[in-house]
């Protein structure tokens, strides 16, 4: 009965750490954007899903199993001390505890190349762990390429260096265990030799053989539950060997987690769960109150190259002012998507967010549409799930609606509800369209005043002989336009970095007193140009302001300027004709 409370106790602790554990590596993990900064640009700590999810599990478990251990020992440990010194005097005690001093130091030079093969282990068994979510998440492009004999051959590479790994742990475990049990066998001939001193030295001399005998059977019990105390505590270097490797690698995230969260709480990174609709966002008094961001010779550079995307960026963006952002490949358009969402830092120059994120404020779209498991509210609504409540009938209204607009009130049905828990997987069930107009429902649901995305991510059509670009980034041979991201800018400034003129700043005014906006990151390039401009229009009518990322002529007729970005640096700010 007392061994079952025991193991029902252990669990109960296993439980209970590993929720503490957990949720305090989250909150910090998800605090602000660290989670993105921890998976896309720092590469110092592996692994980050594995460490919180399943070294955090380990680590508890294997704590757990040795929490009866380590807190009943000392107990026992007293008690049986003080029985073997009266038994044997300072001998007993003294040698049994010098033995065990002795079997720890042994034990202590055993486990440390251990730890390291075992955190090298860790790391091995979360790639190949990736490798599989990889494939998995990028099944069905594989299946097109064929690419089942390349993956295979992939996979088992990297199963080979885990399983390398794990016989070179296993190796030196080895020697880890042949001095446990060296350390167990020996134990028990040192209870005899710590009885037999006193009785060769004479001690129990005057003790007739049935006296002797009873006193050696009650002393050899004493000194053999002392000893088998130790020996218990050190049968735990193995689990103490995989506890000090998992508490490297969770102590490793920790320490970065920590420092992240400094540099967010010093106003580097805001938190997303301090969006308030009613707070005033703080900006220059010399500012209209129009103005969302304010960008000052801002300089652009990849986190992991010196080479310049953008030179010398100077806007104002405004209500009312719909921006497309075209380029060649690798100019920076992405990139200074990141730098309005605070993703990346800039190299130089200011940037002012001056209205605040989320539903009328500013919302961006990024060209893989995301969706969270749950159900279709909560897509449509993400992700204000859990910072508004449901407001009953009128929000049912307003998804149904918005849904339509979307062209998706046959997913109303395919779910059974707005509110019926599903099971599959939304990347596997809609299509790429589907997905992206998904997208735009929430979108629309939203209504952020300004939303930024990236169109259609084609590459720039290459130059016709003696021709090149026109002006506003058309190509005669491909018919098609530049576009990208979707929120207003107004330029100001001296010249553009391509050699153009400059847009007077005064030539564009506000259209809407209050203008929804919203920056799209290719947002649309699995959609028709007839289902796209018919987003785009709804949008209008919402009152929102694009920034816009894409290559679809059909795109201008939305938009009242082009950002080109020409390359090294340059860039030219053009102004839409209107037809």
């Amino acid at each position: 009965m007392l061994k079952s409370f025991d193991q029902f106790t252990c669990n109960l602790l296993y439980v209970s750490w590993r929720k503490d554990l957990t949720e305090h590596l989250h909150r910090f993990y998800f605090q602000g954007r660290v989670y993105y900064t921890l998976n896309v640009l720092r590469d110092d700590v592996d692994n980050p899903d594995q460490r919180i999810s399943q070294d955090v599990e380990r680590f508890c478990r294997q704590l757990s199993s040795m929490a009866s251990k380590l807190i009943i020992s000392p107990f026992t440990l007293i008690y049986y001390t003080y029985q073997c010194f009266q038994s044997t005097g300072w001998l007993g005690p003294v040698s049994i505890f010098g033995y065990f001093i002795l079997g720890t130091l042994v034990n202590k030079m055993l486990m440390g190349p251990i730890v390291a093969k075992l955190v090298q282990q860790e790391k091995l068994e979360g790639d190949f762990r990736f490798k599989h979510m990889q494939i998995r998440v990028n099944a069905e492009p594989a299946a097109f390429f064929r690419a089942g004999h390349v993956e295979h051959m992939r996979t088992d590479r990297r199963l080979q260096r885990l399983l390398q790994t794990q016989r070179e742990l296993i190796s030196k475990e080895l020697w880890l265990y042949i001095g446990v049990n060296t350390f167990d066998y020996l134990g028990s001939i040192l209870s005899y030799v710590v009885l037999a001193i006193p009785i060769f030295r004479g001690v129990y001399g005057d003790l007739s053989p049935t006296e002797l005998s009873t006193l050696v059977s009650k002393n050899a019990f004493v000194c053999i539950y002392l000893i088998s105390c130790f020996t218990g505590l050190i049968d735990l270097s193995s689990t103490f060997s995989d506890v000090a490797g998992y508490t490297h690698r969770i102590g490793e995230l920790q320490e970065t987690l920590l420092d992240m969260s400094l540099k967010s709480q010093g106003g580097e990174v805001p938190d997303e769960s301090e969006w308030d609709m009613d707070r005033a966002p703080k900006r220059p008094v010399t500012e209209p109150t129009d103005t969302a961001f304010l960008l000052e010779r801002v300089s652009i550079c990849a986190p992991s190259s010196n080479k310049p995307l953008i030179r010398d960026l100077s806007l104002k963006i405004s209500e009312g002012q719909s921006l497309l952002i075209t380029g060649n490949t690798g100019t920076g358009k992405t990139s200074l998507l990141r730098v309005l969402g605070g993703l990346w830092a800039s190299t130089r120059g200011s940037v002012q967010m001056l209205t605040d994120f989320g539903p009328h404020g500013v919302l961006f779209l990024p060209q893989k549409p995301f969706f969270t498991d749950g159900t279709l509210r909560e897509q449509v609504i993400y992700p204000l799930k859990e910072i508004y409540p449901d407001s009953g009938s009128t929000d049912d209204e307003r998804i149904m609606r918005f849904l339509e607009l979307a062209g998706l009130s046959s997913l109303v049905t395919r779910t059974e509800g707005l509110d019926q828990q599903v099971d599959w997987n939304w990347y596997d069930v809609l299509s790429p369209g589907e997905m992206q107009r998904l997208s735009f429902a929430r979108l629309f649901y939203l209504q952020p005043k300004y939303a930024a995305s990236a169109v259609n991510k084609w590459a720039t059509p290459p130059a016709v002989p003696g021709g090149g670009m026109e002006a506003g980034g058309f190509h005669p041979a491909a018919g098609r336009r530049l576009p990208r991201w979707i929120l207003a800018l107004c330029f100001f400034g001296p010249r553009s970095s391509c050699g153009r003129a400059p847009v007077s700043q005064s030539s564009f005014q506000p259209a809407l007193p209050w203008a929804p906006g919203r920056v799209l990151d290719e947002a649309t390039s699995a959609l028709t140009e007839e289902v796209e401009s018919e987003l785009y229009r709804i949008g209008q009518q919402l009152g929102m302001t694009f920034i816009s990322v894409g290559h679809r002529r059909s795109l201008e007729r939305f938009h009242s300027l082009v950002l080109k970005l020409c390359g090294e640096g340059r860039w030219e700010l053009i102004r839409i004709k209107v037809e």
